[in-house]
């Protein structure tokens, strides 16, 4: 599920985001007084996490969810499932740095071996890389780090990805809203949304702590959550992410959590191997991100220094009461990330086996569960190449000759080289 908001240029420090429909639209009213704005707000995936630095800049509100309390649970921390969800009203005078996914869920519209040794450079003991000024990192991801989004869509295409930079997302498609709304119906299967304010991006780092840590938790006692959030450091860049869904069978076996992705297709038709690896690179960077905060010690001085973060932050408002309604007492950012950094510890690594699924966007039957197998070295050379792009290191790349069909789905055609000169050659070959 594929979207993002755009930050509000509203100067109010804090803004009240209340439901007002089960439509995903939210009533936006300023602290400052004025009257009400109807926004409509759609579920993201890894998207919406590397989007909150964005809009934290211009405003800094946003909007949390929380899980109907589980009967079954034995303590207030295990009682519901949260995630969170930045809003926004007023959309960007001109194009910016924006974070959305041309290797969307909707796998027909917009597309978005064997396990090998560990050799990546993970979170513990380094410093991440300083990116050239020049970079695409440095000019559209300098504050918040790259979303597992971005290198899907890198993957895609990688000249696509540069035109997504600079000129900002084409409009979404009835298909790809649809898509949305598929998630969105299986996170409230789950969850239900509650109203926070949030003015600072302490606050907003603290919420996505706790929503991995109630999440992990609802994991634990349920056998399933969705919509998790994940960070750490690959290759010496920090990477976010928000895993589609998790799952623990209460069959026997190893009961290793297993990692989830759902795409919607318009038609019953079977997905080709381009979208597929695509998919395959989505949860192989899920599963690495997984297992490196539950196996690494997070480096915490790196996190708050790379993100510029108070860790003497003091929680106050409605995080804190939220935070206390899990009987936890954690006053300070520092508090949280240590809640978070032991939760990690006591989690295990994932399934070797990672699976995608793909319904019919109509009905939502299932097409197809697509079970294979992590791949350390084939994410370590996709990983590489992708920062190769990101880092300045080479020019964007064109997609491959047997894979042009991609452009018959981009909005980018009309201006893309590899295309302009192939409708050259066709003129000149009349």
């Amino acid at each position: 599920m594929e979207t993002s908001s755009s930050p509000s240029s509203s100067s109010s420090s804090s803004s009240s985001f209340a439901i007002t429909s089960t439509h995903t639209t939210y009533t936006s009213t300023s602290s400052g007084g004025g009257g009400g704005v109807h926004i409509p707000v759609e579920i993201v995936s890894e998207e919406e996490m590397a989007f909150i630095e964005a809009a934290l800049a211009s405003t800094r509100p946003f909007l949390a969810s929380s899980a109907c309390p589980s009967s079954s649970s034995r303590f207030a921390l295990f009682s519901s499932l949260t995630s969170i969800l930045p809003c926004s009203s007023v959309p960007p005078t001109s194009p910016g740095p924006r974070s959305f996914a041309t290797s969307s869920d909707i796998e027909d519209t917009v597309p978005p071996t064997s396990p090998g040794s560990r050799s990546f450079a993970t979170s513990s003991g380094i410093e991440d890389i300083v990116p050239p000024r020049s970079s695409l990192l440095d000019q559209f991801r300098s504050k918040r780090g790259l979303s597992v989004t971005d290198f899907t869509s890198t993957e895609w295409c990688e000249k696509q990805m540069e035109f997504l930079l600079h000129w900002g997302k084409p409009k979404r498609t009835e298909a790809m809203k649809a898509g949305s709304d598929r998630h969105s119906q299986l996170e409230k299967e789950v969850s239900e949304k509650i109203e926070l304010h949030i003015k600072t991006i302490e606050d907003s780092w603290a919420i996505r702590l706790m929503n991995f840590i109630v999440g992990t938790n609802h994991l634990l006692f349920e056998g399933i959550t969705r919509e998790l959030p994940v960070v750490g450091v690959i290759e010496g860049v920090w990477m976010v992410g928000v895993i589609d869904e998790i799952r623990i069978s209460r069959d026997g076996g190893a009961g290793l959590p297993l990692l989830v992705d759902t795409k919607t297709r318009l038609k019953a038709t079977v997905p080709s191997a381009a979208q597929k690896r695509n998919g395959r690179l989505q949860l192989m960077c899920y599963k690495f991100l997984w297992d490196n905060l539950v196996t690494n010690t997070f480096p915490t001085e790196h996190f708050f220094r790379r993100f510029e973060l108070n860790r003497q932050y003091t929680l106050t408002g409605d995080i804190k009461k939220y935070i206390d309604s899990f009987g936890l007492d954690l006053k300070t950012l520092d508090d949280v990330l240590s809640h978070f950094r032991y939760t990690s510890s006591l989690l295990s690594q994932s399934d070797e086996q990672l699976l995608l699924r793909y319904e019919l966007q109509s009905d939502q039957s299932l097409l197809e569960e697509y079970y294979f197998p992590y791949d350390s070295n084939w994410l370590k050379t996709q990983i590489n190449r992708g920062l190769e792009f990101w880092l300045g290191h080479r020019e964007a790349s064109f997609v491959s000759e047997d894979e042009k069909w991609k452009c018959q789905f981009c909005d980018f055609v009309s201006d893309c080289p590899i295309s302009v000169n192939s409708s050259r050659d066709r003129t000149r070959s009349k």
